[in-house]
Order: structure tokens, then C-alpha cells, then sequence
């Protein structure tokens, strides 16, 4: 590895660990300051915190390498990202946000729920904490493999020990920091991501020169591959674009609205977050396509498509260049992982062993008891990644539609239908999450994604069982 790489990763290393310093130092102090920063997130930080947890190695190395292979028909899935996001935006960020304070100050999803149902049984709260364990542990474990890969793929290095680097890092800042910490780190990240996405395949494309036009070259290798519709169904152009709809169900994505400063503060924080996604996702589809043309120019042979990304800028860049493009897929990889590991931890914290082990539980024992499960979920997590012909794309999309379905039309209707009630919560996530995993073992996923099936049955499953019951009392925030 050159001198120049070298140095700039170590840079980025030690500025993800300082500001997890930082972060300890300034806002642990108690449960509400590691599971949600204080409350005192401002709007910038906010946005590209929510955007930076949700774009993971998929966006860097996973959407690249489908649209390297199957062409501007895999954009259907950016398109229906980018709207469902601006509907979380609109829809959840500010009812949750305020919500979530006048339910009792609820610190987690879970949490949010019991408390909005008021279920003494804490039923919905095991539940929907199991939901998140399962998915998120396997979420997480995506996001591992895709730093692995980077490091086999980039440095020739051993894919376990790809892991554990990713791990280590990750682990380290949010460990020390909580809440606080990961949202920086992730307004960095998000930083370097969004000039990495845009910078590259500029430069891979003024590399092809005047007399190879992308189209031309494109056209040679496969015309299909500029069709948004070609070489895809109906069903498929659903499939893709019903990515959207997990957005509403992403404990790691939605906790961010928790946790801004103010719900005034929400609409700017929107701004700045879909700007920010617009362009991640404009750089992601040209990292495909010029990517594409720039390999058939070059007589290049890419053996996985998914290292796209990495070979265009070790091929075109300096060696400290290369390091920030290293240090960019990183930044996606590990502000996921960062945050569902967070999440993971504090449910396991709030929602099973403070309410079923220890209720007498102190802040400063909840924050450290939330660092030895960080621990715990990583672990697991390393594990699941061993495999290093595991797909990014194909765990993200699993883990990502079994939060869509489970909590997707319970986190909406929560916030929006005064009718809803805690069985019908329960139904709701039961029936969504157990859809998806049932759709996904029939092998049914490869002519529709699981989202969509799971997420209708769901929405169905809530309504149906809460007219059947009493609705709940409305809170302050409903009335």
C-alpha cells in the first residue's frame, strides 16, 4: 500500500476516534445523553446523520455494482429511496420528534410505543425489541462485509481482517461517545461521501476522452443498459422502487428525528438532507454507468462488480486520493453500522434489561450496560460476516424489508390514526416481519420484494385488529 493511502486512512481513523473522545467527554453523563445526544442535535447535523446511518456500503459498492451489471434499470431503486425518504421527512420526523416527548420521554422506538399504548404488559415493547435485535444484527453484519471486501479488494488484505479493522473502529467511538458521537462522525462521513460520489466518476468520465462518447461506448457494450425500463417487468420496476417504503420502519434512520434539537428545527434539517441524498445517489448511478464504459475502454476485467468504486479510484487517483476514496466507503460502511449498533445496544439497554432485569437500573449504569452490549451485537455481527461470498446488496435488502414491513405502517398510523391500538401494533409488526421472512424463504422475493407484501399485510393486520378494539386515549401531541 502506498505511503499517501496509508497516511490519509490513518487520518480519518484518528478523527473518528477523536470526536468519539469528544463526545464521551461532553454528552454521557446519562441515559438520555447516550441514547439520544440530549435532545440538542442541531438541524445539519441532523440531516446528514439520518442520511449518512441509511446510505451503507449498498450505496458505495452495492447500487454501483447493480447498475454496472443491469444498467439504468436499477435507478428505480435510488428513485423510490429518494421520495420515501422526503415522506419520512414530512410525515414521521416532526410527529415523532414531538411525540416521543409527550408520551414520557421516550428514549427508543420500543419504548415509544409501549408508552403511546400504554401496554402494562410491555408485550409490544419485547416484541418490537426482538424485531429490531434479529434485523439489526443481521443489518449490521452487512455493513461488515462490505468493509471487508474494501479491505480484499483495495489492499489485497485478508477479508477477516478487513472485519475486525472495520469493527474495531466503529466499535471504539460509539462505545465512548453514544448518540453524540455517532451523529458527528456521521456529519463527517456524509461529508466525505457526497465529494468521493461526485469527484470519481467525473474523473473517470474527462479520462474517456473526447473521441468515446459514454453513450457510444455503452451502447456498444449493451443498449439495454441506458433503458430505465428495458431488461425489467412491471413487477421488478415495483420491486425497486418500494425500497422507499422502509424508510417509515428504520429504527436507525427515524431515532435521528428523536433526537434533533427542535421540531422547528425539522424542516431545514430536510433541506439539507435531501440536497445531501440527491447528490449521493446522482454519483452513486454514475459510478455504474461510467464505470461501465470506463472498464470496456480499458480492456479491464472486473471480477465483482460491487468493487467498482475502489478499481476506478486506484486506476485514476493519487495514492492520498485514494486513501479519501477508501476513507469515503468506509465512512458509509461505518456510519450504518455505527448507528444500528447503537440502537441494538440501547433497546437491549431500555427495553429488555431495564424493564425485565433491573428497573432500579442508574444512568450511569444504563450507559455502561449499553457499552457492554454495543460489545455483544458486534460480536455476533462479525460472525454472521464470515462469509465473504455474502452479497451487500442481498442483506441489506433483506434486513432493510424486514424493518419496512414490522414497523413501517406501525410507526405511521401510530403517529397519525387515533384509532390504532396496542394489538393492533402487535398484529402489525407480527404479521409484517413474519411475511417477509416467509415471502423470502418461498423464494418468492425474485419476482417481488418482500417489502411490498409485507408492508400491505401489515397495514391491513393494524387496522383490522384496532377496530376490533378500543382505541387509545390521545396524548397531548395527537390532540
Amino acid at each position: 500500500m502506498q505511503t499517501g493511502t496509508i497516511i490519509t486512512l490513518g487520518l480519518y481513523f484518528a478523527l473518528m476516534i477523536a470526536i468519539g473522545f469528544y463526545a464521551w467527554r461532553k454528552s454521557t453523563a446519562d441515559a438520555d445523553d447516550y441514547i439520544l445526544g440530549g435532545r440538542q442535535v442541531g438541524p445539519a447535523v441532523t440531516a446528514l446523520a439520518a442520511g449518512a446511518a441509511d446510505m451503507s456500503g449498498w450505496l458505495m459498492m452495492g447500487l454501483p455494482g447493480a447498475l454496472y451489471v443491469t444498467g439504468l434499470a436499477e435507478s428505480w431503486i435510488a428513485i423510490g429511496l429518494f421520495i420515501g425518504a422526503f415522506a419520512n421527512w414530512i410525515i414521521v420526523a416532526p410527529r415523532l420528534r414531538e411525540q416521543t416527548v409527550s408520551v414520557g420521554d421516550a428514549l427508543t422506538i420500543p419504548e415509544f410505543l409501549g408508552k403511546k399504548f400504554k401496554d402494562k404488559s410491555n408485550l409490544l415493547r419485547l416484541v418490537s425489541s426482538i424485531v429490531i435485535i434479529i434485523f439489526f444484527t443481521l443489518y449490521s453484519s452487512s455493513g461488515l462485509v462490505a468493509g471487508g471486501k474494501l479491505f480484499q479488494s483495495a489492499f489485497g488484505a485478508d477479508y477477516v481482517t478487513g472485519i475486525w479493522i472495520t469493527a474495531a473502529v466503529v466499535v471504539a467511538y460509539v462505545v465512548m461517545g453514544g448518540f453524540l458521537a455517532v451523529s458527528l462522525t456521521d456529519f463527517v462521513q456524509g461529508t466525505i461521501m457526497v465529494i468521493a460520489l461526485i469527484a470519481v466518476p467525473a474523473i473517470a468520465y474527462f479520462s474517456l476522452g473526447n473521441e468515446q462518447s459514454l453513450t457510444g461506448i455503452l451502447n456498444t457494450i449493451d443498449p439495454n443498459l441506458l433503458s430505465l425500463t428495458q431488461g425489467t417487468t412491471v413487477l421488478g420496476v415495483i420491486s425497486a422502487a418500494a425500497w422507499g417504503l422502509g424508510y417509515f420502519g428504520q429504527p436507525h434512520i427515524i431515532v435521528r428525528f428523536m433526537g434533533i434539537r427542535s421540531v422547528d428545527d425539522i424542516p431545514t434539517a430536510r433541506n439539507i438532507g435531501m440536497a445531501w441524498m440527491g447528490l449521493c445517489m446522482l454519483g452513486a448511478l454514475a459510478i455504474g454507468l461510467v464505470g461501465r464504459a470506463w472498464t470496456s475502454a480499458n480492456g479491464i476485467a472486473l471480477a465483482d462488480p460491487e468493487t467498482i468504486f475502489v478499481e476506478m479510484a486506484k486506476s485514476l487517483l493519487s495514492p492520498l486520493l485514494y486513501g479519501f476514496v477508501l476513507a469515503a466507503i468506509l465512512a458509509a460502511v461505518m456510519s450504518t453500522i455505527s448507528a444500528q449498533l447503537l440502537v441494538t445496544a440501547s433497546s437491549l439497554t431500555e427495553d429488555v434489561y431495564r424493564l425485565f432485569f433491573n428497573r432500579t437500573l442508574t444512568d450511569t449504569q444504563s450507559v455502561n450496560v449499553g457499552r457492554l452490549f454495543v460489545l455483544l451485537v458486534a460480536a455476533v455481527a462479525i460472525m454472521l460476516a464470515w462469509n465473504p461470498d455474502s452479497s451487500v446488496l442481498g442483506l441489506v435488502s433483506n434486513a432493510w424489508a424486514g424493518f419496512g414491513a414490522a414497523f413501517g405502517p406501525v410507526i405511521i398510523l401510530s403517529l397519525t390514526w387515533r384509532k390504532m391500538t396496542r394489538n393492533g401494533a402487535l398484529a402489525g409488526m407480527i404479521v409484517g416481519a413474519a411475511t417477509v421472512i416467509a415471502w423470502t424463504a418461498l423464494g418468492w422475493s425474485s419476482w417481488l420484494y418482500e417489502i411490498v407484501p409485507g408492508f400491505i399485510a401489515a397495514w391491513i393486520a393494524v387496522v383490522a385488529v384496532s377496530l376490533m378494539g378500543k382505541p387509545h386515549e390521545a396524548t397531548d401531541a395527537e390532540a
